[in-house]
C-alpha cells in the first residue's frame, strides 16, 4: 500500500507506514499539548517527549472527559494520540478553546477525519465543531489492535463508508470514496490468516472522509445511542447492529445498495457477517445489554435529527424492531 500526503482544504493528511516517525515535524514542532493513554505513549514515545504537557484520557463520556480537561489543557495546538474517544475529546477541547486539533489515530474509528463530536460539558451546543487540521495515519498504529477489537473497529468504519452511499448528499465523489472504502475494509479480512492491516487503515481513513462529507444516518444513530444509553463500546455496537441496519438502509435506497454490492462483489450483509463473527459478540445480549433497556434506547434514537438524513425517517417502532432483532 503506497504512502501519500494529501492537502484537503485546511488540513494535511499523511498516510503510510513510518509516517509516525515524521509526526513531530508535521505537527509544527515541539510544544503542543498531547492527549493520549499510557499504552500509546509507550508506542510513540518521541511524540510524548516533544509535547509541552501530556494529559491522559481515561474511560467515560466525551462531554465529561472534555469538561474535566477544559482547565488543565491550555495550548494552541492539541494533539490526539489514541482511538476515537481520545480524538473526540481533543476535538471537543479545540472547539471550546479555539485551538487547533491534530490527530494520530490508533484505531480504525475514522474520528480523525470528521468534525463530528460531542461538546465538552458546559459548552454551548451552537459552538462550531472542528476536525483535525493535521492527520497522521500510520497503519502500524491505526491498524495495530488485536483482531477481535480491530474487526469491531473495521465495521464501525465500514458503517461510515456504507451509510455515506445512502445519504442523499448529491456529491458523486463521496459515493466513489465510500464504495472504495467499503471494498478495502471488506477485502482486508477476505484472505485466510493475518488481515491486510494497511488496506484496513486506508479504508477507515476514506470511510471517515465520506462520513464527514455526508453526515450520519440511521445506522450510526442506532449504534451511537447504544453507546450513550446502554454503555456499549463504539466498535462492538456498530459490529452487532450493522448486519441489521444494512437491510433497513437497502429498502430505502435500492440503487445505493446495488452500488455497494457491486463494490464488494457480494451482498453487504453477507460480507459484514464473517467480520462481525471475529469480534466475539454477535448480539446485543452477548454485549451485556439488558433487554429492558431497548425501549429507552429506541426512544432516545427516535428523537435524533440525523434520522432525516436517510429518508424516509425511521420511527420508534422500526428502531425498536431493529434493536430487538439484534438482541
Amino acid at each position: 500500500m503506497s504512502s501519500f500526503s494529501w492537502r484537503d482544504g485546511d488540513r494535511l493528511i499523511r498516510f503510510g507506514r513510518g509516517a509516525v516517525n515524521e509526526a513531530v515535524d508535521l505537527l509544527g514542532g515541539p510544544g503542543y499539548a498531547l492527549l493520549t493513554t499510557e499504552r500509546w505513549v509507550e508506542a510513540a514515545p518521541h511524540v510524548a517527549v516533544a509535547a509541552a504537557d501530556v494529559h491522559m484520557v481515561g474511560p467515560g463520556l466525551i462531554p465529561d472527559l472534555a469538561g474535566d480537561l477544559l482547565g488543565p489543557v491550555s495550548n494552541d495546538r492539541l494533539v490526539a494520540l489514541g482511538g476515537g474517544r481520545v480524538v473526540d475529546v481533543t476535538k471537543a477541547l479545540a472547539a471550546a478553546s479555539g485551538a487547533r486539533a491534530m490527530a494520530i489515530p490508533t484505531t480504525l474509528s475514522g474520528a480523525e477525519m470528521t468534525r463530528g463530536h460531542r461538546h465538552a460539558r458546559g459548552v454551548d451546543e451552537t459552538t462550531p465543531r472542528v476536525r483535525p487540521t493535521v492527520v497522521i495515519n500510520d497503519p502500524g498504529l491505526s491498524a495495530s489492535q488485536p483482531v477481535p477489537e480491530m474487526a469491531a473497529s473495521a465495521l464501525n468504519a465500514f458503517g461510515h463508508a456504507a451509510e455515506a452511499l445512502f445519504v442523499p448528499h448529491g456529491i458523486p465523489v463521496v459515493d466513489l470514496v465510500g464504495a472504495e472504502a467499503a471494498r478495502l475494509l471488506a477485502g482486508g479480512f477476505s484472505a485466510r490468516g493475518e488481515p491486510d492491516r494497511d488496506a484496513l487503515a486506508l479504508g477507515a481513513l476514506l470511510g471517515g472522509y465520506a462520513l464527514d462529507a455526508s453526515g450520519l444516518g440511521l445506522h450510526h444513530v442506532l449504534a451511537q445511542t447504544l453507546v450513550r444509553e446502554a454503555g456499549v463500546g463504539q466498535g462492538p455496537a456498530n459490529a452487532v447492529m450493522l448486519p441489521h441496519t444494512l437491510g433497513a438502509l437497502a429498502w430505502r435506497g435500492p440503487q445505493c445498495a446495488e452500488r455497494l454490492a457491486a463494490a464488494l462483489g457480494d451482498d453487504p450483509a453477507t460480507v459484514a457477517g464473517p467480520i462481525a463473527a471475529l469480534t466475539g459478540a454477535a448480539s446485543l445480549s452477548e454485549l451485556g445489554v439488558d433487554a429492558g433497556a431497548l425501549p429507552h434506547c429506541a426512544d432516545a434514537a427516535a428523537a435524533r435529527d440525523e434520522l432525516d438524513n436517510t429518508p424516509p425517517r425511521a420511527g420508534r417502532a422500526e428502531i425498536l424492531a431493529l434493536y430487538e432483532h439484534a438482541y
